[in-house]
């Protein structure tokens, strides 16, 4: 994947900053990622199972792929758009991360459309995300260091909620998983779609748990 684009400007950081905001309407704050039932569970019950879940989640799961279908969305034309989405929708292991990622992505490039007149079909959440920074000519890197802050502290939120985590201890949390967004992000702009796996299974049976839990507060 390249990484030609020119030095983020304050405009961009902005722009990013306003796209991955909680204020920004994809409806992020619905969804745990599985989470919400791993607590129910007795999987995660304490800050440090927390940052375990979540470091495995970018390293070893949704993080890193997705962060790889950015690229390759940001990387070729429209017509290649079409088989880059289906990937990524096989790449869902259960029906609640399909809906997850399609419903995200449908209202990201519905508000993002509008807002910025950008040219979005209803693209899946990272691939919309990957095609709309490539129109904006807005940083890669940039654009998936901050996606993925943004989905840590989605995530962390969620633990704020359920575990419980303190507000501050949240905020350390996302503070300490911020170098491993940049890593990743860095990574993910020399890689490509064939660099794409996943051995983040424990997460991938409690996205497919949460369908069926009795009493829930998340979409997934």
């Amino acid at each position: 994947m390249g990484t030609d684009a020119p030095m983020a400007t304050a405009t961009d950081i902005l722009t990013l900053t306003q796209w991955f905001s909680p204020a920004f309407p994809v409806g992020a704050f619905t969804y745990s990622h599985g989470l919400e039932w791993a607590i129910d569970a007795g999987e995660v019950v304490n800050p440090e199972q927390v940052v375990m879940w979540i470091t495995d989640v970018l390293q070893h799961g949704a993080g890193w792929n997705d962060s790889l279908f950015i690229g390759a969305a940001y990387s070729v034309s429209a017509d290649d758009l079409c088989e880059i989405d289906a990937l990524n929708c096989a790449f869902a292991a259960s029906a609640e991360r399909l809906k997850e990622t399609r419903l995200q992505g449908a209202a990201f490039c519905d508000v993002a459309g509008e807002i910025w007149a950008l040219d979005l079909e209803r693209l899946t959440y990272p691939v919309a995300v990957g095609r709309a920074a490539q129109l904006k000519g807005l940083p890669l890197e940039l654009t998936i260091q901050v996606y993925l802050q943004a989905f840590v502290s989605n995530l962390a939120a969620v633990a704020m909620r359920l575990v419980p985590l303190g507000q501050t201890d949240g905020q350390k949390l996302i503070r300490a998983l911020t170098p491993l967004c940049c890593a990743i992000a860095e990574s993910a702009t020399t890689a490509t779609l064939d660099d794409l796996a996943s051995s983040n299974f424990l997460t991938d049976i409690a996205a497919m748990k949460h369908e069926t839990q009795y009493s829930r507060i998340f979409r997934t």
